[in-house]
């Protein structure tokens, strides 16, 4: 890519040594990570005319850089020095010891058991919580189980879960849930309601698994029309080719609407999204779907990403050409989710339901140690690599996603309640059942869906903050 391009000359210009021996307590291989931390960041970092410790002109010697790289015993440190406004501005950038684990995981590989879940506060009580589980993985552990959306688990191991025991009980590689249920005590009050043993355990264990993001497809037939059905969960590369099979199918069965599930889908590959977004339309190729704007260093490198009619292996796009489109959202779309929703918003109608987005509009890449950041000619005695926000996202009226999320459309607004999550791809689940009550403009059983939606509880954390790095917006 252009951007590499751009590093290359950097590079050559540079006057800084990539490691160094001054005799001090700091290992050479910390120093040498340091060093590569630090240059990394300096020449791609989104915000780095924010940070001053990574001007162009922060060091007036050599000895001076190494002075400061010598003051981080954990390029951890160095690295979370350097992130602009941790808690506001960039919430995303990150680091890790294990380039493999983290390749692994943008193929879609993990060690999971299989299923995704809310933790939320009990009723009645300030310690305590549960989960429910929303999602569940097929051919998964704990689909072996028979566990399903909806269930709940108030303990793990015979102890019952707490804000200050969850994170441990959940690293385990295998444990016992206990399984429960609401009991409001068939009265209309709350302040008896509780979370009540099953007298029911399931042992479930954690396994290396590729999860396919095209989690369900259906063909809906509604009033005489055709409303094609998809529950995407992840931009992972490499799924185009199986979505171009899916669009073929909705193309040869003459589908007029299509509703798009992004509910629980963090993000991924921002080709995949170009890709995606042109098999929803495909009559504005060549049109641009999205930007890329990088930090003023690298403004050469900035890139449009545009309609397209070909895949990357160059089979044709199978579009539908349509005009309008439907999107489920909740907290958890992220990061390449916003953006095909912002990318599309100048072309087509697109009606989002459910809640805000997560709020993510930057683009990030992994940076590895070698001498052009990339994967080949690796520096073989480490397996640091960085994650850092590198661009910001924009559609072609140059509008990003703001950092409070994409909002539901005017009358789309809608919570899952885990008491009332229903069955996904179900025509009566709650978000998908007010997308079709809008297709056959059936105002009445929109608002019947709404005034159903159920108890609300306080969520504590969710499953995917146990793998925070999941998702976002990738450069390939």
């Amino acid at each position: 890519m252009k951007y590499f391009k751009t590093l290359i000359l950097l590079l050559t210009l540079s006057f800084l040594t990539s490691c160094f021996e001054d005799g001090d307590d700091i290992p050479v291989s910390t120093r040498s990570i340091n060093d590569f931390v630090w240059k990394g960041m300096n020449t791609f970092y989104l915000y780095k005319d924010n940070v001053p410790n990574l001007a162009n002109n922060r060091f007036s010697s050599d000895q001076n850089y190494f002075n400061y790289l010598n003051d981080f015993s954990r390029p951890e440190d160095l690295f979370e020095s350097l992130i602009y406004e941790r808690e506001t501005v960039d919430r995303f950038s990150w680091i890790v010891d294990d380039y493999f684990e983290l390749e692994r995981q943008f193929q879609g590989i993990s060690g999971t058991n299989g299923m995704e879940f809310g933790f939320f506060a009990s009723p009645n009580s300030d310690i305590e919580g549960f989960c429910v589980i929303r999602l569940v993985l097929p051919n998964s552990p704990a689909e072996d189980n028979n566990l399903k959306r909806g269930d709940i688990f108030y303990g793990i191991d015979g102890m019952r879960l707490t804000n200050n025991n969850i994170n441990t009980l959940l690293s385990q590689e295998t444990y016992t849930l206990n399984l429960g249920f609401y009991n409001d005590k068939g009265t209309p009050e709350t302040t008896d309601d509780s979370i009540d043993p099953l007298d029911k355990n399931i042992t479930i264990s954690k396994v290396q698994y590729t999860e396919n993001p095209i989690f369900i497809t259906d063909i809906i037939n509604i009033g005489g029309e055709n409303v094609g059905y998809l529950m995407y969960n992840g931009f992972i590369l490499g799924s185009e080719n199986e979505l171009n099979s899916v669009f073929a199918d909705f193309k040869s069965n003459n589908i007029q609407h299509l509703v798009l599930d992004l509910r629980y889908n963090p993000g991924g590959s921002v080709s995949t999204t170009t890709f995606l977004a042109s098999m929803i339309t495909g009559q504005y190729n060549g049109e641009v779907f999205k930007k890329l704007i990088y930090n003023n260093d690298l403004q050469s490198s900035n890139t449009l990403y545009n309609f397209t009619n070909i895949l990357a292996n160059g089979a044709t796009i199978n579009s539908l050409g349509l005009e309008k489109l439907y999107v489920l959202t909740s907290k958890r779309s992220a990061s390449a989710s916003e953006g095909l929703i912002n990318g599309l918003n100048p072309y087509i109608d697109v009606i989002q339901i459910g809640t805000n987005t997560t709020g993510k509009t930057q683009a990030s890449v992994t940076i590895y140690d070698s001498p052009n950041f990339q994967r080949q000619g690796l520096n073989p005695n480490h397996t640091y690599a960085m994650q850092p926000l590198i661009s910001t996202g924009v559609n072609k009226n140059d509008i990003q996603v703001p950092g409070t999320g994409l909002i539901p459309s005017i009358g789309f607004e809608y919570e899952e309640r885990p008491l009332n999550y229903g069955t996904l791809g179900d025509v009566n689940e709650p978000l998908l059942a007010l997308a079709l009550a809008d297709i056959e403009s059936s105002t009445t059983r929109s608002e019947s869906i709404k005034s159903k939606s159920g108890i609300s509880f306080k969520l504590i954390k969710d499953s995917h903050d146990f793998n925070p790095h999941e998702g976002g917006m990738r450069i390939d």
